[in-house]
This record gives C-alpha cells, sequence and structure tokens, in this order.
C-alpha cells in the first residue's frame, strides 16, 4: 500500500479543525500588475538590513538564540521595560496563538469586533475556544461599549485592533480607557498594533503609551509592515511578565530565526529606522490621498490609519473585486463586506483610481 491509496479507516480530527477554512494569501498579481492584496510594504529592505540578513543567512546550520534575547533588551531599552516584560514571536500573528492558548480553553470564550483580522476566528477555533464576535459600527469601527458588554463568566480574552484590519478605523485613547475600565481585570485584553506606525490621528490609542498603567493588558506590535519584514516573519509582545510567561509555554521552541532577529536589529538602528519611518510617512501620505480621491469619486471610505483603504461593496465585493483583477489590481476581497486595498507603488495607485472610477 502507498501513502496515496485510499483506506478502509479515516484518521480521526477534530470536526471543527477539519471544517476550518485554512488562512489563505491572496493571488499572484499577474505579471504587468501589482498585488495590493497583503498589506505589505512595497519597498525592498534598505541596504544595511538586507546586508544583516545576509550575513545571519551564512550560519543558518546553527539554532537561533530561542529567547531572541537581544532582540529583547533592544526593545525593552525603547518601551522603558526589563527584558522579560517583552516577548519576541514569529510575527504578532503567531504571538496572538500564542495568549489565546495560554487563556483560553474548550468552553472558555474571547471577545473581538467583526470584520477585523481574518486570522482571529481560526486562532480561537484552534484554542478549543469559542469566538464571540461584535458587529462593527456603522463607521466600519470597534464599538467597545458592545464588547465591553459582551463579556460573561466564560470570557477569557477580547482582542482590540487598532487600527483596525480589514477597515483601517483606528480606537481612540478615550474609548479605550473607557474599555479598560469596564472589563474586568482578571481577563486578558490584547491590542493588535500591527499598522501602528502608520496611524497620523492623533486621538488614536497608542499603546506604548499605556505599558505598566494595566496588569491585564498586552501590546502586540511587528516589524513586518513598516519595517518591510514580512518576510522573515519577527513580530513582539510587551506586557506583564506572568502573562507573558504563560505564552511563552505555548511556543514552539526556536520560532524565531537569527535572520528574523538580525533584520529586526538592524532595521532598529538609527539612521536605517530614520530611513523606513520616512517611507511610512510616504505611504501615509499616498494613503490619505488616495482616500480623498477615493471618496471624491462617490466612494465611502472610512477612515484610514493602516496601509490600506477598505471599500464597503457589500453584494458587489467579488464583481468589483474580479474587475480589480482584470485591470492588473489584486485586492483581498471578503464577499458581502467589502474589500481591502494596500497602498502600493504610485504607478498601482494611478491604475486602482482609474478602474473605480469606472466601477464606482
Amino acid at each position: 500500500m502507498t501513502a496515496s491509496e485510499p483506506t478502509t479507516t479515516q484518521v480521526r480530527l477534530r470536526p471543527e479543525i477539519a471544517a476550518l477554512p485554512p488562512y489563505r494569501q491572496g493571488r499572484p498579481a499577474p505579471a504587468d500588475g501589482f498585488k495590493l492584496s497583503s498589506n505589505e510594504n512595497p519597498w525592498p529592505p534598505v541596504a544595511a538590513v538586507a546586508e544583516a540578513i545576509t550575513a545571519a543567512a551564512n550560519e543558518v546550520n546553527r539554532y537561533p538564540d530561542a529567547t531572541a534575547l537581544a532582540l529583547r533588551e533592544r526593545l525593552a531599552e525603547r518601551y522603558g521595560v526589563t527584558s522579560d516584560e517583552v516577548l519576541v514571536g514569529a510575527g504578532s500573528v503567531s504571538l496572538l496563538a500564542q495568549f489565546v492558548l495560554a487563556a483560553a480553553a474548550p468552553g472558555d470564550e474571547v471577545v473581538y469586533s467583526w470584520r477585523s483580522f481574518e486570522a482571529y476566528p481560526g486562532l480561537v477555533t484552534v484554542a478549543g475556544a469559542t469566538s464571540v464576535q461584535v458587529p462593527n459600527r456603522p463607521d466600519h469601527g470597534h464599538d467597545l461599549d458592545a464588547m465591553a458588554a459582551a463579556v460573561t463568566d466564560r470570557t477569557r480574552v477580547l482582542i482590540v485592533c487598532s487600527p483596525n484590519n480589514p477597515t483601517g478605523v483606528p480606537v481612540t485613547t478615550d474609548d479605550f480607557e473607557r474599555f479598560m475600565a469596564s472589563v474586568p481585570a482578571d481577563r486578558l485584553v490584547l491590542l493588535d498594533e500591527a499598522y501602528a506606525e502608520f496611524v497620523r490621528d492623533e486621538a488614536s490609542v497608542d499603546g506604548s503609551s499605556l505599558i505598566g498603567r494595566y496588569p491585564n493588558l498586552v501590546v502586540l506590535r511587528t516589524f513586518s509592515k513598516a519595517y518591510g519584514l514580512a518576510g522573515v516573519r519577527v513580530g513582539y509582545a510587551i506586557g506583564p511578565v506572568p502573562i507573558l510567561d504563560a505564552a511563552r509555554a505555548t511556543a514552539i521552541p526556536l520560532g524565531v530565526t537569527a535572520v528574523a532577529t538580525a533584520g529586526a536589529l538592524a532595521a532598529l538602528e538609527p539612521a536605517n529606522e530614520a530611513e523606513l519611518l520616512g517611507r511610512v510617512d510616504e505611504l501615509a501620505e499616498r494613503r490619505d490621498a488616495l482616500r480623498e480621491s477615493l471618496i471624491a469619486q462617490g466612494w465611502a471610505i472610512p477612515a484610514a490609519q493602516g496601509n490600506f483603504v477598505w471599500l464597503p461593496t457589500g453584494e458587489r465585493t467579488v464583481e468589483v473585486a474580479e474587475a480589480l483583477f482584470a485591470g492588473g489590481i489584486v485586492a483581498r476581497a471578503f464577499p458581502g463586506d467589502g474589500i481591502r486595498v494596500s497602498v502600493g507603488e504610485p504607478e498601482s495607485v494611478d491604475v486602482l483610481l482609474r478602474l473605480l472610477g469606472e466601477l464606482v
């Protein structure tokens, strides 16, 4: 018998996992098109970061530092915490998985806004817990009052995504502080700030200003977006040591590679970071101009504080997404809800505006 031949018995899998659709990336762009479906940074790495990654790649025969201590120490210095209050993982999404596993078990609930980051439902299901999805407000932002009201005896984790992926709407500082005051202190709150560096709205919450204020809050960020390191997978969390230690216990050993650590450390060097954040400024300006142009065309674009815009296309979502693809733009479609379009190269913006002008 070969592995490909059918057998008379079937391996017993968890039914909820077998029914769970796997996370899927956007389809590739046409040869002459633009891939705007993954919120990637359109620039290649700065030279010094690429050199650091290359140097680390010459030692991939060795295991990496399992704790990414050098990177944790650098981040701890930046945020005024100890290295034990920093946890580094293979992207912020892997850290989210660790925290959910650490806090939520079968029979427990995880509360989050919806629509939000599409990985949340899968992470909760894998943990064996139950998702409680609270509908977004009409402006496509989090309804934090409703999220707080959704807390029950079974709630273990609440996830707040600001700015929200895929809608781009941020949570305000006032709303978040009121939310934290209303959530029981024994429930874990995860503030997912993957796009924090792109935020230009001064009213938006800034997790770095909240560190140490709440015993149940963990702030998550990533090097994937603003720092252009999506391909090496490295993110970090800052929070109370007991919560981080619990998450460490759920991690797959050696999940953060030496290549990722080297790239992140190089990206934090002052000259390199200044160049990278200059690119972020340019993307934020391009995003704002794109949103204004789309509104002028007649599209109802909500607040955009990430490196993307949200098209609330509703029942037209598939139609519009296919028309964009035919014109050379690959966007992320969420059938029945809308389309997320990353802010890419200037040339892609011109194509996007032309196509959407014809579709409005």
